[in-house]
């Protein structure tokens, strides 16, 4: 079964990719049919699910911005993140979970490679899935930020995990030797908290979180 979806190179095969993409539309409808029910067991509206589709497209369309590079690897890209924990501060924990799931999965898509289920799970489904965590902080004061740190660490904890499990190996000559030990950390909260940096710098700015929060209400 294993070598049916991915190659001996760990590299998908046409029905890798179809079974994806299967498992990414299961997920997003998941998530649409649990978002939002609560006791008085209201289902997402249309318009809620455009706004979904379109926070998820920008998420996808920005993530292939990329300022720039780090110098151990790791991109930094146009506030990709933000959209994923955008649908987690309008509709909750649970469709940013789910949605945030089926994210991964594209985000899986875009450069597969397969080490094994479980490295998957931490660097795509696990790791983005966290970020619905933003949905949490959604009725705070300052919950956008809130939220959007909240996430962007559980995001990298779950990178970190994989890290230590499956790319030890693959760390770059360039990597310090002292700090071998803290690689998959370094590595991953480096880029990750970079984007955060500058994300945070954007959405605070007076004009943009005011744009923000009406986009907020628009989406409700």
């Amino acid at each position: 079964m294993g070598n049916f979806l991915v190659n001996s190179e760990g590299y998908l095969t046409g029905a890798g990719y179809v079974a994806a993409v299967i498992a990414g539309i299961l997920l997003l409808a998941a998530g649409v049919y649990f978002a939002r029910r609560g006791k008085q067991g209201r289902r997402i509206s249309t318009k809620q699910l455009a706004f979904c589709g379109m926070a998820m497209a920008l998420a996808f369309l920005t993530s292939y911005i990329k300022i720039f590079q780090l110098p151990w690897g790791g991109s930094v890209t146009l506030c990709s993140m933000l959209f994923i924990v955008l649908i987690g501060n309008w509709y909750g924990v649970r469709t940013g979970i789910f949605v945030g799931c089926a994210y991964g999965i594209l985000q899986f898509l875009q450069e597969p490679y397969v080490l094994s289920l479980f490295q998957v799970c931490c660097d795509y489904w696990f790791a983005f899935a966290a970020m619905g965590i933003a949905g949490f902080f959604m009725r705070s004061k300052n919950g956008l930020l809130k939220g959007y740190v909240a996430a962007v660490l559980a995001r990298g904890a779950f990178h970190s995990l994989g890290g230590y499990l499956y790319w030890m190996d693959y760390m770059p000559e360039n990597f310090p030797q002292a700090l071998k030990s803290l690689y998959p950390i370094l590595y991953n909260y480096s880029y990750i908290l970079a984007e955060a940096i500058l994300t945070i710098i954007i959405i605070s700015i007076p004009a943009v979180a005011k744009s923000l929060n009406r986009i907020k209400q628009l989406a409700q």
